[in-house]
């Protein structure tokens, strides 16, 4: 798989975020403070506004993809390359996926942390 082939699949950001949706959600949206399924979405934004505990989230909140600025298709990428075991050191990383090595390494540390309790949920995540 390919940064390419990521983006011919969704074209948008907000279409992969529809993607995460199904697979975090199945669908339907949970507010990660209180578990509530009882929400009011927020046009165009694909955020929410929990009615029961008046909380704002999104899909990526309390995930490895909270507060970045990385387009999240290009996590989705390391993701399978992490699963993959592919041997790609953290330079190697940053250049496929134009990022700095900083920032990769910040992403590959996000993602080994999280690998072990959800690898089957990452894999549903990075799967095309």
């Amino acid at each position: 798989m390919t940064i390419k082939e990521i983006n011919n699949k969704y074209k948008t950001e907000e279409a992969f975020v529809i993607h995460l949706e199904k697979v975090l959600w199945n669908g339907e949206p949970v507010c990660p403070y209180c578990k509530s399924t009882y929400q009011t979405p927020k046009p165009k934004e694909h955020r929410y506004h929990c009615n029961n505990c008046n909380t704002s989230f999104s899909v990526t909140t309390g995930t490895i993809f909270h507060k970045t600025r990385v387009d999240l298709r290009k996590w989705a990428l390391l993701i399978y390359l992490i699963i993959r075991n592919e041997n790609i050191t953290v330079r190697g990383i940053g250049e496929i996926l134009d990022v700095t090595k900083d920032t990769a390494a910040f992403m590959v540390k996000r993602i080994k942390t999280e690998l072990p309790e959800n690898k089957e949920k990452l894999q549903k995540i990075s799967t095309i």
